[in-house]
């Protein structure tokens, strides 16, 4: 360039001394094959050196682009993928949770039915031994009631009738037959007692 610009007016200076009046710009002189020189030596070099340069850079820089869009491209796919996987593993996550909320009320349930179930076996088992020993306690004291109360009737008759009542089947007939009119006036009070009411 600067060879163009110290050549071109020592160029225009003898072209303008030889013929000032004359000069047509339509016609080429000697300038404009300089100048046609210099501007395709300057192309020369421009494509040759400069414009590769230029064209290798800019293809580094749009391989780079395209590699960061690529790689962008598959970070978004991943993302999207992870974040699918991610709602897929939270919702099995709560149905898992639900199920095992599921069956630990099931369970409870069983549990609370199994305990009932025990206690009211138990109480019916109470129950029966409780039944079990009123009876046993009950048929204990109308036996010694019966003892008590045939050995005071037997020394009672005794006493009124003045004989002695030593024999034993003559003494049990006694007992049973006072035993049987004391029932007898019972049985009579307690149906006065309901009629009453």
């Amino acid at each position: 360039m600067a060879f163009t610009a110290t050549l071109a007016p020592q160029v225009l200076a003898a072209a303008g001394g030889e013929e000032e009046g004359t000069s047509n710009f339509l016609v080429p002189n000697g300038t404009f094959f300089i100048e046609l020189a210099a501007f395709l030596l300057l192309f020369w070099l421009l494509t040759r050196y400069i414009i590769p340069f230029i064209n290798g850079a800019m293809t580094r820089r749009q391989d780079a682009i395209r590699e960061e869009f690529a790689e962008l491209e598959e970070s978004k796919k991943a993302a999207r993928e992870a974040e699918e996987e991610f709602k897929a593993q939270i919702a099995d996550a709560r149905h898992e949770a639900a199920r095992i909320r599921e069956e630990a009320r099931e369970q409870g349930a069983a549990i609370i039915a199994e305990m009932r179930e025990q206690a009211q076996a138990d109480a019916n088992r109470i129950v029966e031994h409780a039944h079990a020993q009123i009876e046993g306690d009950r048929k204990a004291a109308v036996a010694s009631l019966r003892a008590e109360v045939g050995a005071l009737a037997t020394s009672l008759a005794e006493r009124i009738v003045g004989e002695s009542l030593e024999d034993d089947e003559r003494s049990a007939r006694v007992v049973d037959r006072f035993l049987a009119d004391l029932e007898t006036i019972e049985s009579s009070q307690a149906a006065a007692q309901e009629g009453t009411r």
